[in-house]
């Protein structure tokens, strides 16, 4: 049995190591960085990247991150995590049809109705020089997180301190690296004290420690 993550960890691949991880899942990476990222990926000395040929033979959208399982190709990295939890069973997965109904529903929940404007406070309050940062846009997207924060908060308050099941599944995962973009805007995180206690909690895990470790060690 054979997994391959294709991507860089300054990507959404994160999702897929840490659940590789938490569920220990040998695999191989395959080092796959975004073409923007690059001054010249036309370059002869480019590395692999999201418009190479041969990436974009794994993963036609040109979008990482991609899986390999043993010939099974698979993209989209939230989508890719509940594949990989259905697939490898134990406490990180859903128990049952309808823990698999809300594990897809919060994946979706986050993806919808959070990532985009948490991905704008990362850039435009942590990413970004100064001079490329518009207050603009941090006040639309603290004021479009609000209710989010809220309805997570209250669901976590309800759920025994975390997303689904009462105990730490595949749906943290999912949920939780998509908040975590929010972290630069502490007032979210203020006014919703179980968000942050339960995304302090997810990244005291071991598994998490060893990702980002791993991510921190990868180039900027």
């Amino acid at each position: 049995m054979s997994l391959t993550i294709y991507g860089c960890y300054r990507s959404r691949a994160t999702r897929n190591v840490w659940l590789a991880n938490e569920l220990g899942i040998t695999f191989k990476h395959v080092p796959v960085i975004q073409a923007y990222r690059l001054p010249d990926p036309k370059a002869a000395d480019a590395p692999v990247h999201t418009r190479s040929a041969e990436f974009l033979e794994v993963n036609p959208n040109g979008h990482i991150p991609s899986i390999d399982d043993d010939g099974f190709v698979m993209h989209e990295s939230l989508a890719i995590n509940l594949y990989l939890a259905r697939k490898h069973g134990g406490p990180v997965a859903p128990k049952d049809v309808q823990e698999e109904g809300l594990a897809a529903m919060w994946a979706l929940w986050a993806a919808t109705e959070c990532e985009t404007n948490a991905l704008n406070l990362t850039y435009h309050l942590a990413a970004y020089p100064p001079e490329k940062r518009d207050p603009a846009i941090v006040s639309k997207a603290l004021e479009a997180l609000a209710a989010p924060f809220a309805v997570l908060d209250k669901a976590l308050a309800d759920g025994g301190g975390y997303v689904m099941g009462g105990r730490f599944t595949v749906a943290d995962i999912n949920v939780g690296e998509v908040i975590r973009y929010a972290k630069p805007a502490t007032q979210l995180f203020d006014a919703a004290p179980n968000v942050k206690a339960w995304l302090d909690k997810l990244h005291q895990r071991p598994a998490f420690k060893a990702m980002w470790a791993a991510r921190d060690a990868e180039p900027a």
